[in-house]
């Protein structure tokens, strides 16, 4: 393991969360099916909060694969480049998506926003299952703005993998 810095830290954090989201979500489903074949019943409330945490665990794993470097990337063209224009593609493509990110947390801070408002305007069980929403989206204006933080900085980072030049046979080194 490395220092235990903060960084580190947060690392371990964000892993050991996305590790219990997924059992507890295992778990849950697996639970349900049990209780469904076995017993001809279930949970009521499993099924949305089965969803929520696949919401959850989705934007989790996908702010651990920007902070990894290991995110989706279409580098075919990038890999035809001099080590100079890689650098400059590297900065323009992860500056767009940090600006996309940035985007997406905005709007989904709207929709956030949007359910909450319906949520206290409701009444009964139709106010629970606003504030439900409500929570369960709340994980995507956060994620968001955490991967645009992340797509900014890993801008001018040297990439995790240094990917191979088609046209020399050779590694890149930054």
């Amino acid at each position: 393991m490395k220092s235990a810095g903060g960084l580190e830290w947060l690392r371990m954090i964000e892993n050991w969360l996305l590790a219990v989201l997924v059992l507890i979500l295992v778990a849950l489903s697996g639970a349900q099916i049990v209780l469904r074949i076995f017993f001809e019943t279930g949970l009521s409330w499993a099924d949305p909060f089965s969803r929520g945490l696949v919401l959850w665990t989705g934007m989790l794993g996908a702010l651990a694969a920007v902070r990894d470097d290991k995110h989706i990337a279409l580098d075919v063209l990038q890999r035809f480049l001099s080590p100079p224009a890689q650098r400059i593609a590297r900065v323009v493509t992860l500056g767009f998506a940090a600006l996309l990110c940035a985007a997406m947390a905005w709007y989904s801070l709207g929709l956030v926003g949007i359910d909450y408002a319906e949520g206290l305007q409701a009444s009964g069980g139709r106010f629970t299952a606003a504030l439900r929403a409500c929570f369960a989206e709340s994980i995507l204006p956060v994620g968001f703005a955490l991967m645009a933080l992340r797509f900014a900085l890993r801008m001018f980072a040297p990439p995790a993998h240094a990917p191979m030049l088609l046209h020399h046979g050779e590694t890149v080194s930054e």
